[in-house]
């Protein structure tokens, strides 16, 4: 059984340079770090994790309602490629899916914007993915979610990703 990251692994104020610094590294531009600001400054962060190497946000997606998004997901770059970043992955699907206490989720789905490679490898599927609308490219969004449906449903995402 995969067992995910607990709540020791939250993201803690003296952790948030540490974070943005990582987020900054991982990807060519600030992009992330400033969407990661604006998800925990508007309140729709549900799940902000580190462990010093990696880091995740999962958020309340506005539609539908009780989905989550992962978004986004980092590794350092001289740590990329060992595995790390999809092992945290799996870890908070599997976690979603089993229900996290502090996370009332009535119908764990999550949702995510990424490279389908890396996402399928933790258990996302872009084929389930193909029924959502969205104004994000369908090639990019991947759904994970118990069964074996292929859901139709519009996806409205918090503010923070219209500026993206």
């Amino acid at each position: 059984m995969v067992v995910g990251p607990d709540d020791a692994w939250q993201v803690k104020p003296e952790d948030l340079p540490t974070v943005d610094a990582l987020l900054r590294a991982a990807f060519p531009g600030p992009e992330e770090a400033e969407l990661v600001k604006r998800l925990r400054a508007d309140g729709d962060m549900v799940w902000d994790v580190t462990n010093g190497v990696a880091c995740a946000a999962l958020s309340r997606m506005v539609a539908p309602e009780g989905w989550l998004c992962l978004a986004p997901v980092a590794v350092w770059p001289d740590r990329q490629g060992q595995g790390i970043g999809s092992r945290l992955v799996r870890q908070i699907v599997e976690a979603v899916r089993m229900g996290m206490p502090h996370v009332a989720v009535p119908e764990p789905t999550l949702v995510v914007l990424g490279s389908p490679s890396f996402y399928a490898r933790a258990g996302f599927s872009l084929e389930r993915a193909v029924r959502l609308i969205s104004s994000y490219p369908i090639s990019h969004r991947l759904i994970a979610r118990a069964g074996a449906g292929v859901p139709e449903r519009k996806l409205v995402y918090p503010r923070a990703f219209d500026h993206l």
